[in-house]
């Protein structure tokens, strides 16, 4: 193949398909190298389905010339941005190809490395506050290089040989600019995955292989060691980052000139904004504790769509939790109408096939696949509740996380909408049996939040990170025992964290504990706890139920 002297529409698209390709390939191993005191999740998730939503866009465009493909892989990148990496790829990929659409339709070597010069101003200007040793500083080492090689006369492939250098040399530096990455041993996870941009540029233009992905490395716990050799003030800014719990994200329309306002507002709110676009829509993205007020800040400004809330401390697996949410039902609990259309039905979120028929058991007419690391957004959930025959709706986010989500709905549905505020899916099940399906929605939502408040809800995970907590240390692979306020017991092994919060929460007031075995469960623990009960509790009786939820081995019901 002879070295191309210019890019085109096709070439330009076939960069990126390889380019979504190659974030597939290596996207574990970005994903274990994402270990910034506040991750967004998965960073090389983030950035592969930011990419799917950009090859997307490209498929269905009936154009072929060169504004119609540079306007679709900026919109693509824009609509479907997910988590910071994805945000600030999406500001990236607008600058590029706002540079590359040149008149002629054939960019070259000097629109090559202009187009890395806008594409490294714009990310640097959509982040409130810039941090170095990040995916920001491996984008400017391209345009840095490219530039200069562009000055020289060099050629497409020499420019793009140059943009990938000033960015792997750049991505090098990285430890040496955030002590956490050094303390790591790894590069930034974000700077990593923009690398391979410039790979598959030279795949096009040069016929070069992409890399292959190398084997994982053994990523060393980021939270816990406290960054001891770091100066005080970098301790200080560690605490206050790890703070931060929860990441918000949405798409806002609203006229450009309000942007910097609502940019004031969330710079008191939380850290990690980025916000980008343009021409009346943008793409936001903040880490915060306040969700309410994240959510809220911009409607002075305008009107927000498609909001997503993550629990960053919990994020785990988020691509197969996707997968299986939009993959195929057949297996799962039924769809079909219960009975006669109820003068009030109920939409409930939840995960796992076990868990979606005890919901339709106890009456609920339509299930949305959702929970930790895979928050349904505002669209879906006004989708699931339009497509009901009855006016009068109750929602059940079951998920701390969904409920500022699901209390939108009712201003954008056509139909009565009340949320009812469960946050776990024991509470769901509990709210369910104060349902009347024949009663009207606001004394349907009074009952059954009264009847969800009485029950005593406890789970147990597993950790993915370490922490400190105030329930003691926790380690990677620690067993987790969670109530409504948080970590309250760290154990060993799966039966000793089940048996503790068990321990904790079940009093002599209670007389039944439901127990629902979620993926990770097992007859031998599930034999431990029970038989735990009946010697430490033994005026409780005990139900089990399989739920088949990931990442929980065990959802406890106290009542």
């Amino acid at each position: 193949m002879v070295a191309l002297d210019a890019l085109d529409s096709a070439a330009l698209a076939r960069v990126i398909g390889t380019f979504r390709d190659g974030l597939r390939s290596h996207q574990q191993l970005i994903n274990r190298m994402n270990v910034y005191p506040v991750p967004d999740g998965d960073t090389g998730t983030n950035m592969a389905l930011t990419m799917e939503s950009v090859a997307t866009e490209l498929d269905g465009l009936g154009s072929t010339d060169l504004d119609a493909t540079c306007r679709a892989i900026a919109h693509g990148s824009l609509m479907g941005a997910r988590g910071n990496s994805g945000v600030i790829l999406s500001q990236l990929l607008r600058g590029l190809s706002d540079g590359l659409n040149v008149a002629g339709g054939r960019p070259g070597a000097p629109d090559l490395a202009g187009a890395l010069v806008t594409a490294d101003r714009l990310a640097r200007e959509a982040v409130q506050r810039p941090v170095e040793g990040t995916i920001l500083t491996v984008a400017r080492g391209a345009a840095v290089r490219a530039s200069a090689a562009a000055d020289r006369g060099g050629n497409l492939v020499v420019v793009a040989e140059a943009a990938r250098a000033g960015a792997a040399e750049a991505l090098a530096r990285t430890p040496d600019l955030l002590a956490v990455l050094a303390q790591a041993g790894v590069v930034d996870a974000g700077g990593t995955g923009y690398l391979l941009l410039f790979d598959a540029l030279l795949a096009v233009v040069d016929d070069r292989k992409m890399p292959e992905p190398p084997e994982l490395p053994e990523v060393a716990g980021v939270a816990g060691t406290g960054l001891s050799s770091g100066s005080a003030a970098e301790r200080e800014a560690y605490a206050e980052l790890a703070g931060l719990r929860y990441e918000v994200m949405y798409l806002l329309e609203a006229a450009d000139e309000t942007i910097p306002a609502f940019k004031e507002v969330w710079a008191g709110l939380g850290d990690s904004i980025v916000v980008v676009g343009g021409d009346g829509l943008w793409n936001c993205h903040i880490h915060t504790d306040e969700v309410g007020p994240a959510i809220e800040a911009c409607l002075d400004a305008g009107r927000p769509r498609s909001i997503r809330v993550t629990d960053l401390l919990e994020e785990v697996e988020e691509e197969r939790w996707v997968r299986e949410g939009a993959g195929d039902q057949a297996s799962g609990p039924s769809e079909a109408p219960l009975g006669p259309t109820p003068v009030t039905s109920v939409v409930a979120v939840a995960s796992g096939d076990g868990i979606g028929r005890i919901f339709r058991s106890l009456g609920v007419q339509r299930l949305i696949a959702g929970g930790q690391s895979m928050n349904p957004s505002i669209a879906e959930l006004v989708e699931a509740v339009d497509a009901l025959d009855s006016d009068e709706v109750i929602v059940l986010p079951n998920n701390g996380n969904i409920r500022p989500v699901a209390n939108r709905v009712d201003e954008l549905s056509v139909k009565r909408v009340w949320v009812v505020p469960t946050e776990t899916i024991t509470e769901g099940f509990a709210a369910l049996l104060a349902y009347d399906p024949e009663a009207g929605g606001e004394a349907n939502a009074a009952a059954m939040e009264a009847t969800a408040r009485r029950v005593v809800p406890g789970e147990v995970t597993r950790a993915v990170r370490d922490a400190e907590t105030a329930a003691g240390p926790v380690r990677t692979g620690d067993w987790l025992g969670l109530s409504r306020d948080g970590i309250e017991v760290v154990g060993d092994t799966l039966s000793a964290a089940a048996c503790g919060l068990l321990e904790l929460l079940v009093t002599a007031d209670h007389d039944l504990v439901t127990i629902i075995e979620g993926e990770g469960s097992g007859a031998a623990d599930t034999r431990r706890i029970t038989e735990w009960l009946k010697e430490a509790r033994p005026v409780v009786e005990t139900e089990v139920h399989h739920g088949g939820q990931p990442l929980y081995p065990y959802l406890f019901s106290i009542e």
